[in-house]
């Protein structure tokens, strides 16, 4: 069990995709957890670095607070349009100043957080990732030289982040998350260090790095640094129901209906199922084909999933060959 009785989860939620995806989190989050003690909390980027509306529309809005989601509002200061993956960093702002468990909007619940074990005074993340950055060049500087430039730069320790199972200059010797899921004791506190780290990184980044695209990685980047500063390192078996059997990050819903469990697509079926719903989801598109006009289990059946692709990007380009690669 948790450290702390209570705790806050929380999203980002703004209109177009996230915020359907959005209503999908909340009832399943709900129907998931009947006990849950802490707050629903989702946040609504804003301000002037936006050029449209992110204001979640009415008819979500009402069925999010209908499912007991709490919507806060927070201006982007530092990113916003130009970088919407910051979101999940300067929302933290915004937040209590209290334990919170972040997931990514495109995740469905499937069982109790209660059965979790998380200790907050030891921050983790997800590790449902590929080696996806950095991307050495072929002269170097190399996987070390790289990540520990940036340990370096913000005073950090460097060698118990290794791996030291793993090989030297194979990427997962190094701590590297997937930012879908991850949780602090200190909202205000994490957040702000994400902030810094991630602010740092950008606007002063280290010779090391010159070669890198740190878009859409920024995130990625920065998370285990702050991680590793609070004390925190990869999860352990307490916290394998995240990503298994409590929650699933699913990325879009070709990928959901392609590769995952029987429990999250019947989840998200479920929930999707009732006529309030339905009627504000069919403005989705991904939602109306996949979901209501059964196309989703048409390509379910197309899939072995205990024999997929081995890498995401391979799996999504058999989705596009089936014509159904909606977002």
């Amino acid at each position: 069990m948790s450290t702390a009785p209570n705790f806050n989860v929380f999203c980002v939620v703004q209109s177009g995709r996230l915020e359907y995806e959005a209503l999908i989190f909340a009832r399943s989050f709900r129907e998931a957890n009947p006990g849950f003690l802490g707050r629903l909390l989702m946040a609504e980027p804003g301000g002037p670095r936006w050029s449209q509306t992110t204001r979640v529309s009415d008819p979500v809005r009402a069925l999010l607070e209908e499912a007991g989601a709490e919507i806060i509002p927070f201006e982007n200061k530092h990113f916003g349009e130009s970088y919407p993956y910051g979101n999940k960093i300067e929302a933290m702002t915004a937040l209590p100043a209290e334990p919170f468990v972040f997931f990514d909007t495109d995740t469905v619940f499937t069982g109790p957080l209660a059965s979790v074990g998380f200790d907050f005074n030891r921050p983790s993340a997800s590790m449902r990732r590929e080696g996806t950055w950095p991307e050495p060049p072929l002269y170097g500087p190399g996987y070390t030289a790289i990540w520990k430039s940036l340990y370096d730069k913000f005073g950090l320790e460097f060698d118990s982040s290794l791996d030291k199972t793993q090989f030297d200059e194979y990427w997962q010797r190094y701590l590297y998350f997937n930012a879908g899921w991850f949780f602090g004791a200190d909202a205000v506190t994490f957040g702000k260090r994400f902030l810094h780290y991630a602010h740092g990184i950008r606007w002063d980044t280290p010779d090391e790095l010159a070669s890198q695209s740190l878009d859409p990685w920024l995130d990625q980047v920065a998370l285990p640094l702050v991680i590793h500063s609070f004390g925190g390192g990869r999860p352990g078996p307490e916290l394998a129901g995240l990503d298994g059997d409590v929650s699933c990050h699913y990325r879009a819903l070709p990928l959901l209906y392609a590769r995952e469990s029987d429990a999250a697509v019947e989840m998200v079926e479920r929930v999707t199922a009732p006529n309030a719903v339905k009627k504000v989801l069919k403005n989705y598109d991904p939602a109306k084909k996949l979901i209501y006009q059964g196309k989703g289990m048409k390509l379910r059946r197309k899939f072995d999933r205990a024999n997929l692709p081995p890498r995401e990007a391979m799996l999504r380009n058999a989705i596009r060959r089936e014509g159904l690669w909606l977002r």
